[in-house]
């Protein structure tokens, strides 16, 4: 009971973490005018797969670990519920490649940026994005691609099965989807985004050099900050490169793993810390991506002190107390 109740618990904190940050990235966006810019589009495009995530499918997944694995909504909703999960991580990991692609043509050529990502492209990149993920979620699953046998999966069940309380919801899947679902989803964005980043570290760097070559020696106040920015840069693209990393790498690799060796009955502690691993990748992008950029934690700031801001400024007077309130 104490051990359910503290499982209960720390899913509902969790859930409740994901849905409120990225729902403040959405209200940041829409609120202020600086952030009112194409780069923005992106981060937005992120926090609300991010939203949808913690509304949509961590509830379900918090019932299944809750209730050991056991699906009482029979194969129709367990295979929408396996779509979305599919869709939005994946939607999740190309909105974090594509902003990676955007901060490096914002800093490795500012001049030409806005002849480079212009809204048309913005646009198509976007679409892109959701097409591919709802081709490896719903067009897969639907058609019968990721089953040995290419069947639909989870079609031979319903709610009113006698039993149902006993039946899981799993994923299916055969060795070519499982390669290319991981290459195409994870590891190629890995590697692209470890490209992508190490060259905006190099362009930092060589900025931060130009600047130091250019400063007098007796300047020492100015090599300071340019050092100072340096080991921003580095700090930066380390926790955002490494949250990535961490949260999604785990599931990944356990995924082929499980895919080339045949086996489709996946431990389901081993499971379920992967799987919420990756969740975690969710939580982290509200912090780790608008925390980082200062037009984003002064627009946040802004909402979260605003009320308290405005009692303080404005306090209720005595004669209109129970109009107040």
């Amino acid at each position: 009971m104490l051990l359910t109740a503290l499982r209960w618990v720390a899913l509902v904190a969790f859930i409740v973490l994901t849905v409120c940050g990225n729902v403040l990235v959405c209200l940041s966006v829409a609120t202020s005018r600086r952030l009112h810019q194409i780069s923005s589009c992106f981060i937005l495009s992120l926090a609300v797969t991010d939203l949808l995530l913690g509304l949509l499918v961590m509830p379900l997944s918090a019932m299944l670990e809750l209730r050991n694995g056991r699906w009482p909504l029979g194969g129709v909703f367990c295979n929408i519920y396996i779509s979305l999960d599919i869709m939005l991580c994946s939607a999740s990991i190309l909105n974090l490649l594509a902003i990676s692609v955007d901060r490096y043509l914002a800093i490795s050529d500012p001049l030409c940026y806005p002849r480079r990502v212009t809204p048309r492209r913005v646009a198509i990149t976007l679409t892109g994005i959701w097409t591919c993920s709802l081709a490896v979620s719903f067009g897969s699953i639907n058609l019968g691609w990721n089953t040995p046998d290419f069947r639909v999966q989870n079609l031979d069940w319903n709610m009113w099965d006698e039993g149902e309380e006993g039946r899981t919801c799993r994923y299916e899947w055969n060795n070519n989807y499982v390669l290319l679902k991981a290459f195409c989803i994870f590891y190629l964005p890995l590697l692209v985004m470890c490209g992508m980043y190490h060259r905006i570290f190099c362009v930092a760097r060589a900025q931060v050099r130009r600047i130091r070559a250019t400063t007098p020696s007796f300047a020492q106040a100015a090599k300071a900050a340019a050092t100072a920015r340096e080991h921003k840069a580095t700090v930066t693209l380390a926790a955002v490169l490494g949250a990535f990393i961490v949260c999604w790498f785990p599931y990944f690799t356990y995924f082929t793993y499980m895919g080339v060796w045949g086996r489709t009955h996946p431990n389901k502690l081993t499971h379920s810390i992967v799987l919420w691993l990756g969740y975690l990748n969710s939580a982290l992008n509200p912090i780790l991506y608008p925390a980082l950029n200062r037009d984003f934690r002064r627009a946040c700031g802004q909402l979260l002190c605003s009320r308290s801001c405005r009692q303080r400024e404005f306090p209720p007077s005595k004669g209109n107390t129970l109009k107040s309130i």
